[in-house]
């Protein structure tokens, strides 16, 4: 299947209630502020693709990996605190996928270039931690902890100087793995 012809396919319905349940919304792409359509959203089911929720509008927050599947109630699946209020479809990548992390914001310090997951900083780099990164190929998710765990974050190609002026109030990230087509 052609990258553009799976973009296009991306869908995700979200539901006012748990299980499916209340007034739905169906959404095929980018969504900064679903307030307008839902007065909340506690189920969602993904039919095709992978998307990134988040808990504030305009895709701030904590954030959500979906991929296709059905999530009956993600208040206790995913712990959150809050309903969904945003969410960003992640587009198909093929190809191979590269990023550099620096141990600074502004790309200074340490550098590290990764092609594959890494599930532990600390351990593969020395890093304790890094605060800037350059996503030059495919999409990432970075976590708060070793092992793909804690919260996450969404790394999509581009430039990321800080961390922190991206309201990214975790400490560090320890972990990332590549979105691969084994998400989708």
């Amino acid at each position: 299947m052609s990258s553009s012809g799976m973009s296009m396919m991306s869908r995700i319905i979200f539901y006012e209630d748990r299980n499916f349940q209340g007034r739905s919304y169906e959404c095929m792409g980018d969504c900064p502020d679903m307030s307008s359509y839902l007065s909340r959203c506690h189920s969602c089911r993904v039919e095709r693709g992978c998307f990134m929720v988040y808990d504030r509008s305009n895709y701030m927050g904590n954030q959500y990996f979906l991929r296709r599947g059905e999530y009956a109630d993600y208040m206790s699946m995913m712990g959150m605190s809050d309903t969904i209020r945003s969410c960003r479809m992640i587009p198909w990548h093929r190809g191979s996928y590269r990023m550099r992390i620096y141990e600074r914001e502004n790309f200074q310090g340490h550098m590290h270039e990764l092609m594959e997951d890494c599930d532990n900083v600390m351990d593969r780099y020395s890093m304790s931690n890094f605060m800037s990164c350059n996503v030059m190929e495919g999409h990432w998710l970075m976590y708060e902890q070793a092992h793909f765990r804690g919260r996450m974050m969404y790394m999509g190609p581009g430039e990321y100087r800080s961390f922190m002026s991206m309201g990214w109030s975790g400490s560090r990230f320890m972990s990332m793995r590549r979105i691969t087509d084994s998400c989708y």
